[in-house]
């Protein structure tokens, strides 16, 4: 129990709606919302006056891999492609070029990196596999204790292809060491193995044997003809999978028929599954090599949200082998999904924010009572100016306690 109740206000704060509020803070949750300068301040109370500042529910980062961020220049890769990445990161991991103290303080700079822009809570997909075992996981474990109380921090065991057959005890048993390492949630690569349905089923079943939630590379294609995602999809139905699910990527939706497209996401979410788009890594690693009208790598993003799926976004890759670029910023990612996901500023700021944060089992921030006083403020004057600038003065708030900020100064020199 608290000691103390921890009491504190937000004040002159501007609203994507136009408001300039006061909010009241109770124990990491808002109790109030009135307009700017209308109500006293009590002795002992801590505020924090944004004079002005726009202020928006902190992003979320639904899809990272903290365990191989900031390793471009450490594991090259030279083809450019997803299967270059990947065959680059399994060598420099077996060969010894990734240890657990580079990887602890490259996650912990990478997390620091997204809180400081107004993340405070994130998703990563961490390997596991044979040779390895739940090394990374452990390493990643490691360095989320570091930023314990300022962000929080999700783990994906990320298990090796293939899982299924006698090529796969490996990675069975490694999937099995990750478990024990207390990593949060089970994923994997159905499209990437022999038997896609296969690898479902099993992981379905270890996930609800442990009692944890699952999230899936699905499809991470532009090949129509690899669709795992409507397997996916119903084995969690038939299952009656209730832990939560979600599927990533789903790159192949994309180039289906508009009637697919529907079906599929009328299923997805039946099964009440979310999706995050990963326009960033997708758009670096896919359509290499097509010459004419590439496509975007983006996933059916209007029939999803038509059948009232639940799509983030997320950021994936950040200066790794599967992305060379990258900032660890989902107003980044805010602003592709503007310019080639075609979203509205609002959507695309939910996309990086509430949807993923209810994907990912948190409350959403609307500012009303009762809500998580987890708050980014940007020195911005409207959300869209906020994503086409994205501005590095910001302050980040997580349960209403000020836990990163950063300033922005130019100055035009004549």
């Amino acid at each position: 129990m608290r000691a103390l109740t921890e009491i504190g206000r937000i004040a002159n704060a501007h609203l994507a709606d136009g408001r300039n509020v006061d909010i009241d803070l109770v124990d990491g949750c808002i109790t109030a919302v009135n307009d700017a300068n209308t109500t006293m301040v009590q002795p002992g109370d801590a505020v924090h006056d944004l004079g002005g500042w726009l202020l928006l529910p902190a992003m979320a980062e639904p899809h990272a891999h903290l365990d191989k961020a900031l390793t471009a220049d450490l594991v090259p890769n030279p083809a450019g492609d997803l299967r270059g990445a990947i065959d680059a990161w399994i060598e420099a991991a077996e060969g010894g070029r990734i240890t657990h103290d580079d990887t602890v303080d490259r996650a912990t700079t990478a997390m620091e990196m997204l809180l400081v822009r107004g993340v405070t809570a994130v998703r990563s997909h961490v390997n596991v596999g044979e040779g390895y075992g739940a090394a990374s996981v452990k390493a990643v474990h490691q360095a989320r204790a570091r930023l314990k109380g300022l962000l929080q921090v999700q783990t994906v065991g990320l298990v090796h292809s293939p899982l299924m057959g006698y090529d796969g005890a490996g990675n069975r048993k490694a999937l099995d060491e990750a478990i024990e390492a207390d990593v949060d949630l089970l994923g994997g690569c159905p499209h990437l193995e022999p038997d896609g349905a296969a690898m479902i089923e099993y992981i379905i079943r270890v996930a609800t044997e442990a009692g944890l939630p699952l999230d899936l590379h699905v499809d991470e294609t532009l090949d129509s003809s690899v669709l795992t995602l409507p397997i996916y999809a119903q084995q969690v139905i038939d299952a009656g999978f209730t832990n939560g699910a979600a599927a990533s990527h789903c790159v192949s939706l994309g180039m289906q028929s508009p009637k697919v497209q529907h079906d599929v996401s009328v299923r997805v979410a039946e099964a009440n599954m979310a999706v995050f788009a990963l326009p960033q890594t997708n758009l670096f690693l896919q359509s290499r090599n097509v010459a004419t009208a590439p496509p975007r790598g983006l996933t059916a993003i209007d029939a999803l949200l038509d059948a009232g799926v639940t799509v983030g976004a997320g950021g994936d890759n950040v200066q790794d082998p599967f992305n060379l670029v990258g900032r660890s910023d989902p107003l980044e990612t805010a602003a592709l999904m503007v310019m080639a996901g075609h979203r509205s500023p609002q959507v695309a700021y939910d996309m990086v924010s509430n949807a993923p944060r209810m994907a990912m089992g948190l409350a959403p921030v609307n500012f009303q009572v009762g809500d998580p006083a987890d708050f980014v403020a940007i020195d911005a004057t409207t959300l869209r100016s906020a994503i086409a600038d994205a501005p590095m003065a910001r302050r980040t708030f997580t349960a209403g306690r000020l836990v990163a900020s950063a300033n922005q100064q130019t100055t035009i020199h004549h």
